[in-house]
C-alpha cells in the first residue's frame, strides 16, 4: 500500500508539471503597439476594412443579389424633372450615387484653402475655358464627351493604386519605392477585364458620336476594336498571369533593396478589387458590372472625402468644432451631392447645356484627383 503522504505529492508534482508546461499568458498590448498597430490603417480597422479594403468585395456580393431581386429593377420615370427620363432603378442608383461622388471633389480643391492655394489657374479659370468650349465648339463637346468616359476607367483604376500607396506611406515605406510597378498592376488588372468582357462595347460605342462631326476615321475606332474581342481574353489572362508573377517579384527586388514592407491592407484592397473587377466586368452583365464596380468606387471616394475633409466642411457651413454636429456635417455633404447626382442624371431642363456641367464636373474629378491627393507631397 502506498504511503498517502506519498501520493499527495506526487498528485502534486504532476499538476506543478503541467502548469509549467502551459504556455505563460500573454503579455498586454502596450499602448506604444496598439498605436503602432492603429497608424498602419487610413482611419481605424473597421472603417478601413468596410469601406477601403474589403468595400469591393462585400458590393460585389450585394450587387449580384440586388440584381435578382425584380422588384429593384422596375422602371423608374421623373415627369415632373424630364417626360422622357426612364431608368431601371438600380442603374437610377448608382448613375446618382456616381455623380454625387464626383462633385464632392470641390470640397477638397476648392473649400479646403490649403490645397486651393496651390493651382489657383487650375481650379479657378481651367473649369470655365473648358465649360466655354464645349457649349460654343461641337469637336470640343464630342472630344470630352469620349475622354470622360475613357478617363474614368484611368481614374478608377488609380483610386485604387492611390489608396495603396497611402497604406505605404502609413508604414513607412518610401513613397517612390514600387510606384510605378502598382500603377501598372492596377491598370492591367482594372482595365483588362473591360476588354475581355461583356462591358467593352458600352466603352466604345461612344466613339459613334464623331460621325456627327464628318470624322469618319474616329468614329469606326469603337467598331475596328470591338472586332477583335473574340480574341482579347487570351490576351488579358495570357498578360496576367505573368504580370502577377512579375509584380511579386518586383517587389521581393525592392524589399531588398530599400527594406520596403508589404501592408496588409493593401493586399486586402488589391485582392478583393482584381477579384471584383474580374467577376464583375468579365461575367457579369452589363447593368450589374456598371453597379458594382461604381458603387465600391463611389463609397470609397466618399470615405476618403470625409476622412480627410470633415474639418472643411464644418468650417463651410459653420458648424462649429461640436463633435455632435458632425453629423450634420455628414447629412450636408451627402445630400447636396445625390441631389446634383439626381440632376446629372434625369438631365432636366437644356439637355446640352446639363451635360456639358456634368461633363466639366466629371472631367475636373478625374484630373485633380491626380494631384490633390499626393503621397509623395504629403498631402494625405
Amino acid at each position: 500500500m502506498s504511503n498517502p503522504t506519498t501520493q499527495a505529492s506526487s498528485a502534486s508534482a504532476r499538476s506543478h508539471a503541467l502548469v509549467s508546461d502551459r504556455a505563460p499568458p500573454a503579455a498586454p498590448e502596450s499602448a506604444a503597439a496598439r498605436a503602432a498597430r492603429k497608424r498602419a490603417f487610413i482611419v481605424g480597422p473597421l472603417y478601413d476594412t468596410l469601406l477601403f479594403t474589403m468595400a469591393p468585395l462585400w458590393v460585389l456580393a450585394m450587387g449580384m443579389w440586388l440584381f435578382r431581386v425584380p422588384l429593384l429593377n422596375d422602371v423608374v420615370r421623373l415627369p415632373s424633372l424630364n417626360p422622357r427620363f426612364s431608368q431601371p432603378f438600380l442603374l437610377f442608383v448608382i448613375a446618382v450615387f456616381t455623380h454625387a461622388h464626383i462633385v464632392i471633389v470641390f470640397f477638397r480643391s476648392h473649400g479646403n484653402e490649403r490645397i486651393y492655394n496651390l493651382h489657383p489657374f487650375r481650379f479657378r479659370v481651367a473649369p470655365v475655358l473648358l465649360l466655354v468650349a464645349m457649349l460654343t465648339s461641337q469637336w470640343a463637346f464630342l472630344i470630352v464627351s469620349v475622354l470622360v468616359v475613357w478617363w474614368d476607367v484611368y481614374h478608377s483604376a488609380m483610386q485604387t493604386f492611390g489608396l495603396g500607396r497611402i497604406y505605404d506611406a502609413k508604414l513607412g515605406n518610401p513613397p517612390t519605392a514600387g510606384r510605378r510597378v502598382d500603377q501598372l498592376f492596377n491598370l492591367l488588372m482594372y482595365v483588362g477585364p473591360i476588354f475581355a468582357g461583356a462591358s467593352l462595347w458600352e466603352h466604345l460605342k461612344h466613339f459613334e458620336a464623331f460621325s456627327k462631326v464628318d470624322a469618319p476615321a474616329l468614329a469606326s475606332i469603337g467598331e475596328v476594336v470591338f472586332a477583335r474581342q473574340p480574341d482579347t481574353p487570351l490576351w488579358v489572362l495570357g498578360a496576367a498571369v505573368p504580370a502577377v508573377a512579375l509584380y511579386v517579384a518586383a517587389y521581393a527586388r525592392i524589399a531588398r533593396q530599400t527594406g520596403y514592407r508589404m501592408p496588409q491592407q493593401k493586399v486586402l484592397l488589391y485582392v478583393s478589387t482584381t477579384v471584383c473587377s474580374v467577376v464583375a466586368w468579365g461575367f457579369l452583365s452589363v447593368g450589374e458590372a456598371f453597379f458594382v464596380m461604381n458603387f465600391f468606387h463611389a463609397l470609397q471616394y466618399f470615405a476618403i472625402v470625409w476622412w480627410s475633409e470633415r474639418k472643411t466642411v464644418v468650417r463651410i457651413f459653420r458648424l462649429g468644432e461640436v463633435p455632435a454636429r458632425h453629423g450634420v456635417a455628414l447629412v450636408l455633404l451627402v445630400v447636396p451631392a445625390l441631389a446634383y447626382g439626381v440632376w446629372a442624371n434625369v438631365k432636366p431642363g437644356v439637355g446640352v447645356a446639363v451635360v456639358a456641367v456634368s461633363h466639366v464636373a466629371s472631367i475636373l474629378h478625374f484630373w485633380y484627383d491626380g494631384f490633390i491627393w499626393s503621397v509623395r507631397k504629403k498631402q494625405v
